[in-house]
């Protein structure tokens, strides 16, 4: 992926071949082209929170404000509307939105006109949606899977290994039921994977 430098070296850039753009033109141009594009990114914003099921993430960006000589770090936040392995023809799409930092408050606005099924890890800011029961929680195997990865790289041992073993079997039935009608992948997955589970937590409280 390429990144875009900003407007203050597009500027030195373009002055460098003799076009003058100063930083306040360009500026002007790109909230120009936000204008124009703020229909659209309602319209997108609509289309993905109407989907009964999203998968929400957020990743750390460096923002530098005007008169700062050091970064700070904001949130990009990711909505994303996919059921095309639930074989659904319908479009994907992903809505974007920016935090100044991570509190819980961002998801909560983001997500205040939502209903339905929420994928995403363990943040505690996400907590507060899941209390009035409009919102349910959808945990992330891949995050849980991921510690006890890690831990087992560091330290390999015959309990980590069977953990991921167990664990492992789980994505096989994800990946054999993908593109199914939601419906069937619900039928197998109650009989399929919820034993695979129930099983999965006695081991665990065994340990």
């Amino acid at each position: 992926m390429q990144s875009t430098p900003p407007l203050y070296c597009q500027s030195e850039i373009y002055g460098r071949q003799g076009v003058e753009l100063s930083r306040s033109l360009l500026s002007g141009w790109v909230d120009a082209c936000c204008r124009l594009l703020s229909p659209l990114e309602e319209a997108l914003h609509g289309y993905v929170m109407t989907d009964g099921k999203l998968h929400a993430d957020d990743t750390p960006v460096q923002i530098l404000l005007p008169g700062n000589k050091k970064t700070k770090t904001g949130r990009l936040w990711a909505y994303v509307r996919d059921d095309r392995n639930a074989g659904s023809a319908l479009a994907p799409a992903v809505w974007f939105a920016y935090s100044p930092d991570r509190k819980g408050i961002h998801p909560q606005t983001h997500l205040a006109c939502f209903s339905g099924v929420l994928q995403a890890d363990a943040y505690a800011g996400f907590n507060e949606l899941y209390r009035n029961g409009g919102i349910t929680e959808a945990a992330c195997w891949a995050h849980a899977r991921r510690k006890i990865h890690d831990v087992h790289v560091r330290i390999p041992s015959a309990l980590t290994e069977e953990a991921l073993e167990q664990i492992g079997q789980l994505y096989a039935i994800e990946a054999d039921i993908r593109g199914m009608p939601a419906e069937q992948q619900l039928a197998e997955r109650q009989r399929k994977t919820k034993p695979l589970l129930k099983s999965l937590e006695s081991w665990l409280r065994e340990r």
